[in-house]
């Protein structure tokens, strides 16, 4: 009996993602309002002057430093916007995947993707512990203003150091959480500073390489896989 208990606790070990049968969900509803998305309405939100990310969208282009067969994960894809540049930077021999919990973005960006005559980009709809890629498939990981959204960012961030292939990076932009400075509704809505959000990355099995400060309210961190 007690050897099959044994077996039985090492087989869930196994099957399991790291740290999921342990790690308590940190931001609990964060998500729900995304999962009957209104794919217009949200793109009025995402992709409009005075968002920092749709500002400095070409800036972030050229500090990620895309190569042509590169294959890509925009992690939070969201409307998409930045999945279709990616697509188009990597080039057909490349690929992105848009990765995202709502099912209503996912079919956005699949629809904006055969409107644009792209065929390297596939839509993955994922869970709050899983990227839902496959183990060593892409050589960049992209996340942004989308960390913050991780309920349980042990187990994902698991997820996202099996997806990506020796050496492979990962880039992170979230909000500046500073207090007297940030807005109330960041200091309300994120849950983790950059420090703190460097801490659990580099945990996960990733180390800081390089950080660009284009973006005001918001910090842009490259990582390596370990």
């Amino acid at each position: 009996m007690n050897i099959l208990f044994k077996t039985l606790s090492l087989l869930l070990l196994i099957w399991l993602p790291l740290g999921s049968y342990a790690e308590q969900n940190v931001a609990p509803g964060i998500n729900d309002h995304y999962r009957d998305a209104n794919v217009e309405q949200w793109r009025s939100i995402f992709e409009r002057e005075g968002r920092e990310i749709w500002d400095h969208r070409h800036d972030i282009m050229e500090a990620l430093d895309l190569k042509p067969g590169m294959k890509v994960a925009d992690i939070g894809a969201g409307t998409g916007f930045l999945t279709l540049m990616f697509a188009q930077k990597v080039g057909p021999k490349g690929h992105a995947y848009a990765v995202d919990i709502s099912a209503n973005f996912i079919e956005g960006i699949k629809q904006r993707a055969k409107e644009a005559g792209l065929s390297n980009i596939t839509g993955v709809v994922n869970n709050s512990r899983s990227v839902m890629l496959p183990d060593s498939s892409i050589d960049l990981a992209f996340i942004s203003d989308t960390y913050h959204h991780f309920e349980f960012p042990q187990t994902t961030m698991a997820t996202i150091h099996a997806a990506l292939k020796p050496q492979g990076e990962l880039i992170v932009i979230d909000f500046r959480k500073l207090p007297g400075i940030s807005s109330s509704w960041v200091m309300g809505h994120v849950r983790a500073s950059k420090q703190e959000v460097i801490k659990e990355i580099e945990s996960a099995g990733f180390i800081l390489t390089e950080e660009k400060k284009f973006m005001q309210g918001q910090f842009y961190l490259r990582f390596k896989k370990q």
